[in-house]
C-alpha cells in the first residue's frame, strides 16, 4: 500500500514538471504614449517570435522561466522573464519607454551689448545649426503620412556593420521575415494612387465627361479602374496636364470597351 502511494505521488510530480514545460498561448498588451503598433516580441528562450498589433495587443507561445525580448525603434528595449502569476493569469501587460536624445551641453558665449555695430564686430557666428548638428532627427522636406512613417520605421537603418564584431539590424530583418515590410509598402502604394486619382478627378472630370454621360458610381469605378494601371503613379509624379489628360481619355475608351464587352457575355 505504501508503494502504491508512493508510485501515486512520483506521477503527479513528474505531471507537474511536464505540465510546467510545456508552452501554452501568453497573451500580451504594451502600452506606450506613442504608436505600439508593429513592435517585436522575441521568446529568446524557445525561440518564437511575434509582432504586435495596432492596439498593442501580441500572443506568443512561452512557458514558466522563458524571457521575452521586446524591441522597436522608437522605444527602449525590454527584457521580461515569465512568472508563474503570468502563466496562471494567461495575460501580460508590459508598459514601454520611449527613446529620448540627449542633447550636448550648451555653453553660452559672449555676451550682447545691444549696441548692433559691437555685437556684429564680437560675434562669432557660424552656419545655421539644423537637426542633425543639435543630434535631433529631423526631417525639413516634404511632410510624409502615418503610413509612410510607419514604413520609415519597419525598414529604417542599414541591415548591419563589420567592425570588431558583426551587428545585424534585428528589427529591419524580422519587419521583412515577417511580412510587416511588403504590406506596408503596398498600403502606402494604395495610399498614393488614391491621393493621385482624387486629384486627377477633381482637376479634370469636368474635361474627360464633357461629351459623356456616365452615372455617378460608374464614374467612381472609371477612375478606380484607372489607377490600377501599373504606370499611374509615373504618370502622377511627372505632373504633366497633356499627359494626364490623354492617358483618362485612353482609360475611359477601354473601361467603355470593357463594359461593353462584359455585358455582351
Amino acid at each position: 500500500m505504501i508503494k502504491i502511494k508512493s508510485y501515486f505521488t512520483l506521477c503527479l510530480i513528474i505531471l507537474s514538471f511536464v505540465a510546467n514545460g510545456q508552452r501554452k498561448d501568453l497573451s500580451g498588451q504594451l502600452t506606450a504614449n506613442g504608436d505600439v503598433e508593429g513592435i517585436h516580441i522575441l521568446n529568446k528562450t524557445a525561440p518564437k517570435y511575434t509582432i504586435s498589433d495596432e492596439d498593442g495587443s501580441f500572443i506568443i507561445p512561452a512557458k514558466l522561466s522563458d524571457t521575452l525580448f521586446i524591441s522597436g525603434l522608437k522605444y527602449e528595449s525590454k527584457e521580461v522573464i515569465i512568472t508563474s502569476i503570468m502563466i496562471n493569469s494567461g495575460v501580460l501587460r508590459i508598459s514601454l519607454v520611449e527613446k529620448i536624445n540627449e542633447l550636448d551641453e550648451v555653453i553660452v558665449g559672449k555676451i550682447l551689448t545691444g549696441s548692433l555695430e559691437s555685437d556684429l564686430q564680437n560675434s562669432d557666428a557660424k552656419t545655421e545649426v539644423n537637426f542633425y548638428d543639435l543630434g535631433i532627427p529631423g526631417y525639413i522636406g516634404k511632410p510624409i503620412t502615418i503610413n509612410e512613417r510607419k514604413l520609415h520605421d519597419a525598414d529604417a537603418g542599414p541591415w548591419g556593420q563589420i567592425g570588431l564584431g558583426f551587428g545585424v539590424n534585428f528589427h529591419k530583418l524580422l519587419n521583412r521575415i515577417s511580412g510587416r515590410t511588403k504590406k506596408l509598402r503596398k498600403i502606402v502604394d494604395l495610399d498614393a494612387r488614391d491621393k493621385c486619382i482624387e486629384r486627377l478627378r477633381r482637376e479634370y472630370e469636368s474635361i474627360i465627361f464633357e461629351n459623356e454621360t456616365l452615372a455617378e458610381n460608374l464614374k467612381t469605378e472609371y477612375f478606380l479602374y484607372c489607377q490600377e494601371d501599373e504606370e499611374f503613379l509615373q504618370l502622377c509624379n511627372r505632373n504633366n496636364d497633356i499627359e494626364a489628360i490623354d492617358f483618362l481619355k485612353l482609360k475611359l475608351k477601354a473601361y467603355k470597351d470593357n463594359r461593353k464587352s462584359t455585358s455582351n457575355d
